[in-house]
């Protein structure tokens, strides 16, 4: 999927369903949220975060609850997830906490450069491996020199045959949401084409690249990987 069809695809619809789709695969998602506050746990009290992709705000919710001095900026391009992003920060009383950006990164004026960034199952829709690394520029130039990063996509070495009993695995598990099987068809034929479901050395490859030191990876749960990495002290 190219990222100009992001907001188009995360429709109104889609958007309001989106949370209770997949609240089945939740444990997944928290899973990432519990590891994001321990790697972020030695911030400073007042920490600026950047919150990459953001949705419908989970996991500004969840750090913003453990960690209540800390500040968010919210970078989503869906009009309709950001609506609801800027609906739950209200009924949990934090919106004076967050700045929401309608927008990709790109678009992001630079500004006070931040303590640390998420990017949760974000650049995995950008399919062009340059851009892809950009992406991840981008995210350094907005950071503190040695600012940590958290970030997880989608991957796996489907030329391997590892890597293949992961995708294939991946989809028994999305079955066993109750997704329909036409939309289970559909999610394969997206994944093929319109996700960039790359081996973990690649986007490895891609995070140091872009401007961060060699990532660590903290946790797999099946297709979904998650990495550490903080920002180079200089990045072209």
């Amino acid at each position: 999927m190219s990222s100009s069809r992001l907001p188009a695809f995360f429709d109104k619809a889609q958007a309001a369903t989106y949370d209770e789709r997949f609240a089945k695969l939740a444990p997944m998602r928290d899973a990432i949220h519990l590891i994001t506050a321990a790697a972020f746990s030695e911030l400073p009290a007042q920490a600026r975060v950047l919150c990459v992709g953001a949705g419908t705000g989970s996991e500004i919710l969840f750090l913003a609850r453990k960690f209540p001095g800390w500040r968010f900026t919210a970078v989503e391009p869906a009009e309709a997830m950001l609506e609801i992003c800027k609906r739950r920060a209200a009924e949990e009383g934090i919106v004076d906490r967050c700045t929401f950006h309608e927008g990709y990164l790109d678009t992001l004026p630079l500004m006070e450069e931040f303590h640390a960034a998420t990017s949760i199952l974000v650049s995995q829709f950008i399919l062009d491996p340059c851009a892809r690394r950009d992406f991840f520029t981008g995210i350094a130039a907005r950071l503190l020199p040695g600012g940590p990063l958290v970030s997880a996509d989608l991957s796996a070495d489907r030329s391997s045959a590892e890597g293949q009993d992961i995708f294939e695995m991946w989809l028994r598990l999305l079955g066993s949401t109750d997704m329909p099987p036409e939309q289970l068809a559909q999610m394969r034929v997206a994944y093929e084409g319109h996700v960039a479901i790359a081996a973990p050395a690649e986007v490895e490859a891609l995070i140091t690249t872009g401007g961060f030191e060699p990532p660590l990876a903290i946790l797999q749960t099946l297709l979904i990987r998650t990495w550490f990495a903080r920002r180079a002290e200089s990045i072209s």
